[in-house]
């Protein structure tokens, strides 16, 4: 049996539970950390809509909203055969810790390794993002 091709991402972050939501859910703080463009409506079957570095556009829909807890929302890459919108599922939870939050984030649906190094690499980068902003500093420009 074949394991599945899928992206696994644990970070811990030096802010609450609340604030790290509120960089998932609300498109104004989203831009401070990932994408040019955002639109999303964090409640179940609501749009996940997110131009990322300006060319790429991600759009899903919310499947599953537990606010500070948990988020769960299909996704994909418009104008992308290979991965379209919808095609795969992005689940985040995030823990409550001692320092801040752990953010356990699972990817899955993507098409093969190829994708899965893609999408790591891109998590890798923006979630780091995200922990500077949550915590209060800037991440500078997205290169």
């Amino acid at each position: 049996m074949t394991e599945p091709l899928v992206v696994r991402r644990e970070i811990q972050i030096a802010a609450p539970q609340s604030t790290v939501f509120a960089f998932l859910t609300d498109a104004e703080k989203m831009l401070r950390w990932i994408g040019t463009e955002a639109t999303v409506e964090p409640r179940s079957g609501g749009l996940y809509l997110v131009n990322v570095g300006g060319k790429n556009v991600a759009r899903g829909q919310f499947t599953e909203v537990v606010p500070v807890h948990r988020l769960a929302y299909s996704f994909g890459w418009e104008g992308n055969e290979e991965t379209p919108p919808g095609s795969g599922l992005i689940e985040i939870d995030l823990i409550e810790q001692e320092g801040g939050t752990l953010m356990r984030l699972t990817h899955s649906g993507l098409p093969n390794a190829a994708a899965c190094a893609t999408h790591e690499k891109g998590w890798a980068h923006y979630l780091g993002r995200l922990a500077e902003v949550a915590a209060g500093r800037d991440p500078g420009p997205d290169s």
